[in-house]
């Protein structure tokens, strides 16, 4: 929603207030014929942009641009086209893919989605110009109102990823990503260049696929928030460095970067590059990493780095990334379950902290049915409206249909009651025997209540479906066992 503020005018022979100047979009424009020099002041004030015009004092006009301002001629912004890396874009009506040719990557394709304000700021880092509160500036030009709320909320449990992305103009994992950098002093400490920072997640959200019901960026956003809940909680708080809350950070909004929207087994059965690549073993999480590796690069975000921690911090990332594979999801569990009985874990032991982020970026990902019902529910419609899709292109191309892809065979709550049995619940029951606080106990409760939601909801479903069948048969039983009387007859 914009809002156009009414911004005073003052006499001629008054200055413009550097105040006022100083505002993001501000232009002072004078009442003279000559400085306009096209159309009348009325006529701007029609004009999109939030324009205040006072009719009685014709003196000075200010007009405050809201929104992004793109330039388009002699900077020549061009924002990139989604696919413009070396990965490909998967396009499932022929279940096979070309590579597209690779563009070259330059400085002016690298900027996208950059307003005209974020380019003159660029522009002031790039010839060494310090600004004020320049922090401040990029935050302020992001998110206001509820959204800037709602993020001094973003540790709540209930937090609702959903509302947050539709204030935030569908910008959630830009904005929930960089303010979180900012709440941990990441930015300081690892004297991360602002500007390159905003690009790098403005192009994570970008190459996540908006049209996948579940895999998009809205769910990568919740991800973040719900990894950040995690590292909040007092044993990884106490302990993790820096360095891992960084590239926990950065995994949560990655983890699922570039996903086609189909599983692994339909990518190895239609025999597609991706599977062939990584010799059918975890994947779409190989492509998730090595996407977020190239973007890392591209971005040039860590360049000031030395190489080898560079390295580290991208082999790292990949370890994180490979732990939500959901096919090894018991060996990670078998091993968490392991440490808990012997109680050895360490958390002062760099190898430790690492397996703990994983566990914890595991639950993060499927921590959706322990979530509020209200969120929860979307997020399980939104799932299985995924599952369906890759099962009708299955059965359109005459393949084998995935079990939990049927629609013909299966329901939302078949599909969220055997997910929460035997892949949610073994999993968050061990993460509350490392971390019992108040929000284990919390996601615990919502686990047991969502369970029993669905359970309901599918028995009067099943109900109503065996009363419209009975309703069914019953007419033809007794049609077939009745005799037709004649008119005015009498039964015996």
């Amino acid at each position: 929603m914009e809002v156009c503020y009414q911004l005073p005018v003052l006499p001629l022979d008054r200055p413009v207030p550097k105040h006022v100047l100083s505002r993001r979009g501000a232009i002072s424009f004078s009442s003279s014929s000559s400085l306009f020099g096209g159309p009348a002041p009325r006529q701007l004030s029609k004009r999109r942009g939030a324009i205040s015009y006072d009719s009685e004092d014709q003196t000075a006009l200010y007009i405050r641009m809201l929104g992004d301002v793109r330039v388009r001629s002699q900077v020549e912004f061009e924002p990139e086209r989604r696919g413009s890396h070396p990965y490909l874009y998967v396009d499932f009506r022929t279940l096979h893919s070309r590579p597209e040719a690779a563009r070259p990557v330059s400085a002016r394709n690298v900027r996208r989605l950059l307003s005209f304000q974020r380019y003159l700021h660029s522009s002031r880092f790039f010839h060494g110009i310090p600004a004020s509160n320049p922090l401040g500036y990029i935050l302020d030009d992001d998110y206001t109102g509820q959204a800037k709320l709602m993020l001094q909320k973003v540790g709540n449990w209930n937090f609702d990823i959903f509302l947050f992305d539709r204030l935030t103009n569908g910008n959630s994992l830009v904005n929930l990503t960089f303010h979180l950098f900012n709440s941990y002093g990441l930015i300081e400490l690892f004297q991360l260049d602002m500007v390159k920072l905003r690009r790098f997640f403005v192009m994570i959200q970008e190459d996540y696929r908006c049209q996948n019901p579940y895999h998009n960026a809205v769910h990568a956003a919740d991800v973040t928030q719900a990894m950040y809940c995690y590292l909040q909680e007092p044993n990884l708080a106490e302990t993790l460095t820096s360095c891992d809350l960084l590239l926990g950070l950065l995994a949560a909004a990655t983890h699922d970067l570039d996903h086609p929207g189909v599983n692994q087994p339909f990518l190895i059965k239609t025999d597609h590059y991706l599977a062939a690549l990584y010799k059918n073993s975890s994947v779409l999480e190989n492509h998730h990493w090595k996407s977020a590796v190239g973007l890392l690069r591209e971005s040039d975000l860590l360049s000031h780095l030395p190489a080898e921690d560079r390295l580290n911090m991208e082999e790292r990332l990949g370890s994180l990334i490979l732990a939500t594979d959901i096919s090894r999801q018991n060996d990670y569990l078998s091993e968490f379950r392991t440490h808990l009985d012997k109680g050895d874990l360490c958390l002062t032991n760099g190898g430790h902290r690492n397996f703990i982020l994983q566990m914890a970026l595991k639950c993060a990902d499927i921590c959706n049915p322990c979530r509020p019902w209200k969120l929860s529910k979307q997020w399980s419609e939104k799932v299985t409206e995924e599952f369906f899709h890759q099962g009708d292109i299955e059965r359109k191309h005459n393949l084998e249909v995935t079990p939990l892809c049927d629609r013909q065979s299966n329901s939302v709550a078949n599909i969220q009651i055997g997910f929460m049995a035997y892949v949610v619940e073994p999993l968050f029951v061990e993460w509350s025997r490392f971390s019992d606080t108040r929000l284990s106990q919390t996601m615990m409760s919502h686990l047991s209540l969502n369970k029993q939601g669905w359970k309901e909801g599918r028995d009067k479903q099943e109900a109503s479906a065996s009363r419209a069948s009975e309703e069914q048969r019953t007419p033809t039983t007794k049609d077939s066992n009745s005799k037709v009387l004649p008119q005015g007859s009498k039964g015996s």
